[in-house]
């Protein structure tokens, strides 16, 4: 057993004597790449989406050098046909790129001591191999494949961490990606690898003229292909250990909820969930992830549209983002949509493939990303307004929030053209992001004989009164009011045991002013 080769199955066994949600289905869509074209896998997902984890039960299952059996013996992957095929069979090379990068950050040779490191150890598991002056890792695994007739398994996690620590164009990186294409792009890695998967943040970097290497099949959270429910919790996955551990099911997936990863339309962020069961308490644990202040920068970066597009999604909304020029290099920022498309490979945002939108996908992301966009003024004053508004609504004060909602058209003309409610919905809704901390916020909500155009509804727990509005222009306040009672629209919430606002806004597009009618129901 060594360092880097044939490290044996410890790791997995500790993952295994820990709560665990089973996700070995993964081993067999890497068995069906094994020897084939497709046998160079590349997933990337935002951190704490269990890549490392995936890694260490990788390694456990191919490893040789023990008897891993028993290990997956009740997991789902003993079910599948080739589960004895490839058990325990290969020679196993694990390097975690994140152990270099933390040694030698700053040493323009790292790629030479992960050579030199590596070659060290395979020399020591085949004494009978000679290494000769000169051989690199890849020269030494071509001798031993071909005196053995052994295919090895290389995996590597954390493989951009070199990406991420280095910029590019320097020495370092050009070092880097030859080093990758000679291991993994080369002829010969054909011949000595029978799989290669590695795991990262980003996908494979696109250096100079291509990819470096361009060979892999990637499953990114933009592209996620038939890998997409082995990263993250399922929505059965979570209401069992819900149940399981007394937790409240909807208090969960309103915290942790609300990434949708190519087919899978709801994933949950599987460190937060199991953080949350192990403390019974649902908050934020993303502090720490080492996004923070990279997500800040990005965000106050003064690309056209930027601003839009982070206030409607802070409000709740959604906004369009084309992924496909963005570079897969996190200091390569050109644009708009290279900013958003960082942001939903660092998890802070959901992409839908089908429409091309991305969105804040749950409580916990939500609240991080206000505190990442609190250090831009534009931000922090629109928070602050926002706090406002709510208040001064919930206080009964109309002439405040005439004004407030005078103050958001203002600051949002660029977004939206005043030309009809929905435009008009589109700014409230904004203007009300700080309701969403207490509320749940619906737009067009049917309501008794018609549709509610905002209704903000109190979750769970929270002792703050219901507020249906009722939107108008070029009319008045006054007719928004009848309005509500003719179409009964309290009725909808006629179960809710608290007060209930109505609460009335219109706006004149000669005077451009808005103004404001609030009740009690």
């Amino acid at each position: 057993m060594g360092t880097y080769i044939n490290i044996g199955n410890s790791l997995f066994q500790s993952i295994r004597n820990s709560e665990y949600v089973d996700k070995s289905g993964l081993i067999a869509v890497v068995n069906g790449t094994l020897f084939t074209e497709r046998r160079f896998s590349c997933v990337s997902r935002s951190r704490r989406f269990g890549k490392s984890m995936a890694a260490k039960m990788l390694c456990a299952y191919y490893d040789h050098s023990c008897s891993s059996h028993e290990l997956f013996q009740d997991l789902g992957i003993a079910g599948d046909p080739s589960f004895e095929k490839h058990l325990n069979k290969y020679p196993v090379l694990y390097l975690d790129m994140t152990a270099f990068v933390t040694r030698y950050h700053d040493d323009p040779s790292i790629v030479s001591h992960i050579d030199a490191r590596l070659r060290e150890d395979v020399s020591l598991a085949y004494p009978e191999v000679e290494v000769r002056e000169g051989d690199d890792l890849m020269d030494l695994l071509v001798r031993i494949s071909s005196r053995t007739q052994e295919h090895f398994i290389f995996i590597i996690d954390e493989w951009d961490a070199i990406c991420r620590e280095f910029k590019p164009g320097s020495r370092v990186m050009d070092t880097y990606v030859n080093w990758l294409r000679r291991m993994f792009k080369d002829v010969s890695g054909m011949t000595v690898f029978a799989g290669v998967y590695m795991t990262g943040i980003l996908p494979i970097k696109k250096y100079k003229t291509e990819s470096a290497p361009n060979n892999f099949i990637e499953y990114s959270m933009v592209e996620p292909g038939d890998m997409a429910s082995f990263f993250g919790f399922t929505k059965s996955e979570v209401r069992e250990l819900a149940a399981e551990h007394g937790m409240d099911f909807d208090e969960l997936e309103k915290w942790y909820d609300g990434y949708q990863i190519g087919d899978e339309p709801s994933m949950f962020n599987p460190n937060s969930v199991m953080q949350a069961i192990s403390r019974h308490r649902c908050r934020s644990y993303w502090a720490g992830t080492g996004a923070f202040d990279a997500v800040t920068a990005y965000i106050g970066m003064n690309y056209e549209g930027l601003k839009d597009d982070i206030l409607r999604m802070l409000a709740g909304g959604r906004s369009f983002v084309d992924p496909t020029g963005f570079q897969n290099d996190i200091s390569v920022v050109r644009s708009k949509d290279d900013v958003l498309t960082i942001l939903i490979h660092l998890g802070y945002l959901s992409f839908l493939w089908e429409t091309g939108e991305c969105f804040i996908p749950n409580r916990e992301v939500m609240g991080e990303m206000v505190n990442a966009v609190k250090a831009n003024n534009w931000v922090a004053v629109a928070l602050q307004q926002s706090a406002q508004l709510l208040q001064s609504t919930l206080e009964g004060d109309a002439d405040a929030v005439a004004r407030g909602v005078d103050a958001a058209h203002d600051e949002n003309t660029s977004i939206l053209s005043y030309n009809n409610e929905n435009s008009l919905a589109c700014v409230l809704s904004i203007a009300y992001y700080a309701a969403r901390g207490n509320y749940i916020m619906h737009r067009e909500l049917p309501t008794g004989k018609g549709f509610a155009d905002i209704v903000l509804y109190p979750r769970k727990n929270v002792d703050s009164p219901a507020v249906i509005q009722e939107l108008k222009f070029d009319s008045s306040a006054d007719s928004a009011i009848d309005q509500i009672k003719r179409k009964e629209y309290p009725a909808k919430l006629s179960g809710y045991s608290g007060n209930l606002l109505l609460v009335d806004i219109a706006y004149d597009r000669k005077t451009k002013q808005h103004s404001c009618v609030i009740e009690k129901a």
